[in-house]
């Protein structure tokens, strides 16, 4: 029997280093015996050996992700093995390799900072609690290598550090993240499935794409990504000017109405 992609979430984030075959299958949201089970059919490339280990890349992930997606969308085993026969074969070996490199190159050019812990604890006071530097690792807001502190996301530390400054809690504003989480996956999966359905599987479709059809995917992948951001941006700065103009002006007027009574007393 094919085996099928197990439901586990997959991580949304594009692995920073080699990946062992349990860390692979966890962030693909697969099982190890799927990933072995895809390499024997021929499914899934060979990794890299060093020594007795096999190291695995962005590369490998994104297969996986394509043939959970592709297994899911009712494609079978053997049409997923022509799709990577057609692919390593290379019917036009430059438009796979646009499209694969469109899908594993991350969107995200951030590099990961070195954090001094002197001057972050500092810098949080009395705030920097054990429990408080326990969420930040949760949510990966800070992230311990060896015996260093790391920003996976330099802006997002930034950003978060000059709210606590302007005087919202880090604990309040580790909470609003916490819940911000969700929604944004949320709207990036609506959007991947948007130009999925439309793009590379649309209705109808029966065999895998290729020549022409594997460049057009390409093109769509790369552009999913800022016209999504840009879409995003857009409504976000409507819908804070929305609740900025209602909110803080209730809140604004709430707050002189209250100084004026109690002057009056």
């Amino acid at each position: 029997m094919a085996p099928r992609a197990r439901k586990a979430r997959p991580s949304s984030a594009p692995p920073s280093r080699p990946l062992r075959i349990e860390e692979l299958a966890t962030a693909a949201g697969t099982t190890v015996r799927n990933v072995r089970a895809y390499r024997e059919r021929g499914l899934l490339h060979a990794p890299r050996q060093q020594g007795r280990v096999a190291y695995y890349d962005e590369s490998h992930l994104a297969r996986l992700r394509t043939i959970s997606a592709l297994l899911e969308r009712g494609y079978s085993i053997a049409n997923i093995k022509e799709l990577t026969s057609a692919w390593a074969a290379g019917r036009r070996l430059e438009d796979v390799l646009g499209l694969e490199e469109a899908v594993t190159s991350p969107f995200n050019a951030e590099k990961p900072e070195v954090v001094e812990a002197g001057r972050l604890l500092a810098e949080l006071g009395t705030a920097a609690t054990p429990s408080l530097i326990a969420r930040a690792l949760e949510l990966k807001v800070l992230v311990l290598e060896g015996t260093e502190l790391r920003a996976p996301s330099p802006r997002l530390l930034a950003a978060g550090l000059e709210v606590a400054r302007v005087g919202v809690p880090i604990e309040a504003l580790l909470t609003e993240l916490t819940a911000l989480r969700p929604a944004v996956e949320q709207i990036a999966r609506r959007f991947v499935r948007l130009f999925a359905q439309h793009i590379i599987a649309p209705p109808g479709t029966k065999s895998p794409p290729k020549g022409a059809a594997l460049r057009r995917i390409e093109l769509a992948v790369r552009r999913v990504r800022p016209l999504a951001q840009q879409v995003v941006e857009v409504e976000m700065a409507q819908a804070l000017d929305r609740e900025i103009r209602d909110q803080l002006t209730t809140e604004l007027e709430r707050a002189l109405a209250g100084r004026a009574g109690a002057k009056k007393k």
